[in-house]
């Protein structure tokens, strides 16, 4: 598979982890599976309520995830990945992010934010067996 989205969209989310720095940023990818590709329509920021280690850690409020949940439907958009920053580490899973990662066949999508600078973005997919993340294409040049 791979994750398709616009530059804004991308963008957007690199805005969102420089503002949450020091703390991670999380927040939902809306759009439609096609094919090979899930397609991202819109961005969901959403708040990281981790309270124990948000510098290294984020949580969805499940209260915020299942509104955010319910508009994109009567938007007619899914949720097809989650997206995330790491703060001062590189932008790939961590064991942390296997460990709590649920959903196979959505994208995870982890940017990183260095001394506060957004740097680079990789999109990754959970492994059908959970045990391991796989790298997926990301094609982030795509129009709005």
């Amino acid at each position: 598979m791979a994750l398709q989205l616009a530059a804004a969209h991308l963008a957007a989310i690199r805005r969102h982890g420089e503002s949450d720095y020091p703390h991670e940023c999380c927040g939902l990818l809306l759009g439609r599976f096609a094919g090979e590709r899930r397609i991202v329509d819109d961005v969901h920021p959403m708040r990281n309520a981790n309270t124990t280690s948000p510098e290294n850690r984020f949580d969805f409020d499940p209260k915020e995830h299942l509104a955010a949940q319910r508009q994109a439907r009567e938007r007619g958009l899914e949720v097809v990945g989650f997206y995330h920053s790491h703060p001062n580490h590189p932008a790939r899973p961590s064991q942390y992010d296997l460990e709590h990662a649920a959903w196979p066949g959505y994208s995870y999508l982890i940017v990183r934010i260095q001394q506060g600078r957004a740097q680079e973005a990789n999109s990754y997919e959970l492994a059908e067996d959970r045990s391991h993340f796989i790298q997926e294409p990301l094609d982030a040049g795509a129009a709005a």
